[in-house]
């Protein structure tokens, strides 16, 4: 029986939680704020059990991307949720309940940044675990056949292109502008492609690491695909959600250097790495900007447009150390997007 109280979801889904978690006595069900995607979450009350419903549309559980790459991950031991059952003519998934606290919550109740220390010190195990241990075991993942090359990189660019630059700021660009700014796009794509690649989360940062009972738990990686380290460390430490001090990120970044293996990786040179590092600054800062610029958009949705000008100015940042593409930096100059009062939008 499901509590009067619950926000509704369909009679069939509600006969499958009852029979997955066995339950003789009342149940709730209240959908949960959920993630800027359009899958939908809920959480499954029975006395003091918790579990998480995912609903979405209908999948084929053996190819299903979260299903691949939860497994993946678990067989090398990153923290990831357990899945108590999967109905994929539904489009559901039970699985456990990590709680409400995210990294970025931990983050933001210090005042001191440093207290959080020890909690990014783990989220950073765990994606070491994922760039050294899951890029190298030898089971079948749709991790590993999908990855961030040159078209990838650029298909990103000029998703923030439309929805930020053509978009929200209605810039008008001429066609040699926008062609000379598709060379661009193309070239320093080409850079990022050409780096090493291991399994990436995708979507590494402060909002997708949860702590629960002091444990670091990593979730929304469906996505994860093959590409250069550097994209899950630009998300981490150059995180929109929060702001972590460029001596605080430095030292993050140290203590991945020093338990991570990229150090010993063939022709590995440090002063090129931070090169890369800047340079996939700019291309996942900026698609950041477009994502949340494309809430705006696409869904009339306001929440996001308060992280654009710390992003955009992190993108601007990272460009100052690449005079050839100086041309992105006189588009965001020209298109006011560095000024921009994106909240009175």
């Amino acid at each position: 029986m499901v509590s009067e109280l619950s926000n509704p979801i369909s009679i069939p889904i509600q006969n499958w939680v009852q029979q997955t978690i066995q339950s003789a006595e009342e149940f709730s069900i209240y959908q949960l704020a959920g993630d800027a995607s359009a899958r939908k979450y809920y959480r499954i009350i029975s006395g003091e059990k918790t579990w998480i419903l995912m609903f979405w549309e209908p999948f084929q559980e053996e190819t299903y991307p979260f299903l691949s790459v939860q497994r993946h991950f678990k067989l090398a031991h990153v923290n990831v949720p357990t899945i108590v059952a999967v109905n994929g003519d539904l489009g559901v998934l039970l699985q456990e309940d990590l709680g409400d606290l995210t990294l970025e919550r931990k983050f933001l109740e210090n005042t001191n940044q440093l207290l959080s220390k020890a909690f990014y010190h783990q989220a950073i195990d765990e994606i070491i675990k994922i760039h050294d241990v899951a890029t190298t075991l030898k089971n079948k993942t749709c991790a590993t056949e999908i990855m961030f090359d040159t078209a990838k990189f650029i298909w990103e660019m000029n998703y923030a292109k439309e929805h930020l630059l053509l978009g929200i700021l209605n810039y008008k660009m001429t066609t040699k502008r926008a062609a000379e700014l598709d060379r661009v796009f193309a070239d320093f794509c080409e850079r990022l492609h050409q780096e090493p690649k291991v399994i990436c989360h995708r979507d590494y940062h402060s909002r997708n690491i949860m702590l629960k009972l002091d444990k670091v738990f990593v979730i929304d990686f469906q996505d994860a695909r093959l590409g250069p380290v550097q994209y899950d460390l630009v998300s981490l430490f150059k995180d929109s959600y929060v702001d972590l001090s460029d001596e605080y990120a430095h030292s993050l970044m140290n203590y991945y250097f020093e338990n991570s293996s990229i150090k010993k990786t063939k022709d590995f040179s440090l002063e090129k790495f931070q090169v890369m590092y800047e340079l996939q600054s700019v291309q996942r800062c900026f698609k950041a900007c477009g994502s949340f610029a494309s809430f705006m958009n696409v869904r009339k949705d306001r929440r996001y447009l308060k992280y654009l000008p710390h992003t955009i100015k992190r993108v601007a940042r990272s460009l100052s150390h690449f005079p050839e593409y100086k041309l992105l930096m006189d588009v965001l100059i020209d298109s006011d997007a560095l000024n921009k009062n994106y909240e009175s939008l």
